[in-house]
């Protein structure tokens, strides 16, 4: 099966590209690119598109690889024994089994996503790289070799908050999502709302990309804050000429705190703006 898109989600041909050749690779995808660029809704979709469960493990700071597998709950144990609980005899009632072991064990294939990787500590990719090389991992309280019965097709996203290392790279089949062009980005706004008018559009794709473009932002604004902002254009029903200036100049988009989000951004807008206005 190959993933072609779908309705849900617009997808860019060397992005689909991408999915395939890691599925036909058997190797996780891993994808890079902006937050708000759609890398945790792809898995999603290629899971929905090709009918196949989605398992998700939502990586933080604080997360260690072995979670990932299981989590033997000793302190558990010893208070069901203390309390003379029959379940103390099978220690099979205490393993937590962690998202990579309900991916392996799983009847039918299944999708995988590990979302936001850089968040975990330097070792964390390191740490996963024989199961996910080979598919398999060893649990020592059971004595049990926990082998994959067909192997799950794997989503690693990615920030950039941290490097990752080349071992962790080698085995993965890469991609980076650029940021949406502003064809691409039409295609996506009208997912989302395909009644809106094109005039409206175009104008609010203008002023999204003035603001994206100013020099020294210090966060951009991204797809998914793009569509929160048309969502608060039409609840507030924003008239269309509050969007367009009267010359070429960039204006302060009504609404702006739904695209720049913290104050030395909208204060260098304003000063960008300030400028202008001295020099006509």
């Amino acid at each position: 099966m190959k993933f072609q898109g779908s309705s849900n989600y617009i997808a860019t041909p060397d992005l689909m590209l991408a999915v395939n050749a890691a599925s036909t690779l058997k190797r996780p995808l891993l994808i890079k690119g902006e937050p708000g660029t759609g890398k945790t809704m792809l898995a999603e979709e290629v899971a929905s598109s090709l009918g196949m469960p989605l398992l998700e493990w939502h990586i933080k700071s604080t997360t260690k690889a072995q979670q990932g597998l299981y989590e033997y709950d000793a302190v558990s144990r010893l208070r069901d024994s203390q309390l003379g609980d029959s379940r103390v005899k099978d220690i099979q009632n205490y393993i937590l089994k962690g998202v990579l072991w309900r991916a392996f064990t799983a009847p039918e294939p299944v999708a995988l996503l590990i979302d936001e990787i850089d968040k975990a500590d330097i070792e964390f990719p390191n740490d996963l790289l024989r199961e996910l090389d080979r598919m398999e991992f060893y649990c020592y309280e059971t004595k049990e070799l926990i082998k994959a019965v067909s192997r799950p097709l794997v989503f690693i996203t990615s920030n950039n908050e941290k490097e990752l290392p080349d071992a962790f790279l080698r085995r993965c089949f890469f991609h980076y999502i650029k940021f949406p062009e502003s064809q691409t980005m039409r295609d996506i706004v009208k997912v989302h709302f395909p009644d809106l008018k094109g005039e409206l559009l175009a104008a609010a794709l203008k002023a999204f990309y003035d603001v994206r473009n100013l020099p020294g932002l210090k966060k951009k604004p991204s797809t998914s804050e793009l569509i929160d902002w048309i969502k608060l254009l039409l609840a507030e029903d924003i008239p269309l000429d509050a969007l367009q200036s009267a010359d070429t100049k960039i204006s302060l988009p009504p609404l702006v705190g739904a695209l720049l989000k913290n104050e030395q951004d909208i204060s260098l807008f304003q000063k960008l703006i300030e400028m202008q206005n001295r020099n006509r």
